[in-house]
């Protein structure tokens, strides 16, 4: 086999499965599973979903509401009512810091992690102070994205098996695609936020001029410090980015020398 074709199999396929375990996977398992317990269907969640969220919820932060014994569990955080995240992996983490929120009560301030398919952490919370701003709660954004998301990376997923298999120069192409990924994600998160900052409520106590909120690094808004900065879910992103180039570069490479 040419060796450049090897490579671009190589690094294909660990793509994909950085692509599946992070994100493909518990997205598609999880799919559908918030909406069930927030209509009150708890009984209708598979098992599956089950076990997939308390695999991926391990070490991961809770709200400091949630009882302890319902960490990692997901039919005990059902039952204590507590804030239920996403499976995947986070990709984006913001935190809010405020004198009204001490460090012992908050240690980590107000934090909330954005995922392809929600939130998690302290998101009830956060929802809390965007209301004083007047400010919409964070389910308003992103719904089309949410409710695609899983279908969106499966599709992508079998393009890059595709890939995998075929060596035509218009597969090859198909790799551009997880390649943009953590641009596209930035981009979409910086057009919520700008849409949030810039269509504030009359309903808000506090009357602040809208604003665009901080992207990237630690910011101020009213009273509150803001921290906004990559997480796990975005260095895998990055991680499929690079092995995409690379194997479209390989592949391409190996099309011209086997022309030849």
């Amino acid at each position: 086999m040419n060796k450049s074709l090897l490579k671009a199999r190589v690094f294909a396929s660990i793509a994909i499965i950085l692509l599946t375990i992070g994100f493909t996977f518990p997205m598609v398992a999880f799919h559908g599973t918030l909406n069930k317990i927030d209509e009150g269907k708890s009984e209708e969640v598979t098992s599956i979903a089950k076990t997939v969220w308390n695999l991926y919820n391990q070490g991961r932060y809770k709200s400091v509401a949630t009882p302890k014994e319902a960490h990692n569990n997901l039919e005990q955080m059902i039952k204590t009512s507590s804030e239920i995240g996403p499976a995947s992996t986070p990709i984006w983490a913001v935190s809010l810091e405020a004198p009204n929120y001490p460090k012992e009560a908050f240690p980590e301030g107000i934090p909330v992690y954005f995922h392809f398919d929600g939130y998690s952490g302290e998101v009830h919370e956060m929802n809390t102070i965007n209301h004083y701003v007047g400010m919409d709660p964070m389910w308003q954004g992103g719904t089309i994205e949410r409710e695609i998301g899983a279908y969106a990376l499966l599709l992508l997923s079998l393009g890059m098996i595709y890939f995998i298999a075929y060596n035509t120069k218009v597969f090859s192409y198909i790799m551009l695609i997880p390649a943009i990924l953590p641009i596209v994600f930035i981009a979409d998160y910086s057009f919520w936020l700008y849409v949030f900052g810039h269509n504030l409520h009359d309903w808000g106590m506090f009357k602040i001029k809208p604003f665009m909120p901080t992207v990237f690094g630690d910011g101020k808004i009213a009273q509150f410090t803001t921290h906004s900065y990559p997480t796990i879910g975005f260095y895998l992103l990055v991680a499929v980015s690079i092995l995409s180039l690379l194997a479209f570069f390989a592949k391409q490479k190996a099309l011209k020398e086997m022309k030849a």
